[in-house]
């Protein structure tokens, strides 16, 4: 018997699923979550684009090649404020075969206070917050195919993605420690002896 349970697959060792094992026994099940509208259409495109360019491209590269796959035209970035430069740059790529709108994070220059949320520095008399909602608003109105996020905070990328009518690919994860590899932590056994416990 597999060491994995349904929700420890994280923790099995063979991974027999890689060649067609059905640990769950739910594979019929599983299968109808793919006839979907909208979720065929991705999946198809998705599996053509690993399909052909398995290990040869960049991820930017992939994501226009998905949208190009799935005929899309219209691409929405929402990007943090702190990697404005690599927004530029990515704005740039995606607009020699795209329309690209593009978003900041501090869209509409909300004050914390407003919403009584947590400063950074609670000296400040205006810190302006995030507003992943807002961004999500703003390529909903300009109706977008396909959003890319980059470097929203970890949980603003959550509300973004609940927001966003289209689908959503993260290009960028944002860390600030790590120079936005969050990986790194993985690869690190500094930073592994800090996150895992002995004995854990």
């Amino acid at each position: 018997m597999d060491d994995a349970t349904p929700t420890r697959c994280a923790h099995c060792r063979t991974k027999k699923c890689v060649s067609g094992r059905d640990c769950l026994g739910d594979a019929e099940h599983h299968g109808t979550l793919y006839d979907v509208e909208g979720v065929a259409q991705l999946h198809r495109a998705a599996a053509a684009i690993e399909s052909r360019h398995y290990c040869r491209e960049p991820r930017i590269r992939e994501v226009m090649l998905l949208a190009e796959e799935l005929g899309f035209r219209k691409l929405g970035l929402a990007f943090c404020v702190g990697l404005a430069e690599e927004a530029e740059t990515i704005a740039r790529i995606l607009g020699s075969k795209f329309e690209v709108v593009s978003v900041c994070c501090k869209v509409c220059g909300i004050s914390k206070k407003k919403l009584g949320l947590e400063q950074i520095d609670p000296q400040k008399d205006h810190e302006t917050m995030c507003n992943p909602a807002g961004q999500a608003r703003v390529l909903n109105e300009a109706g977008t195919q396909l959003n890319i996020l980059c470097g929203l905070c970890v949980g603003h990328d959550a509300i973004f993605s609940m927001a966003s009518r289209a689908p959503v690919t993260t290009l960028i994860v944002k860390d600030r420690v790590l120079a936005h590899n969050p990986a790194g932590a993985l690869y690190s056994r500094y930073h592994r002896r800090v996150l895992l416990p002995e004995g854990s």
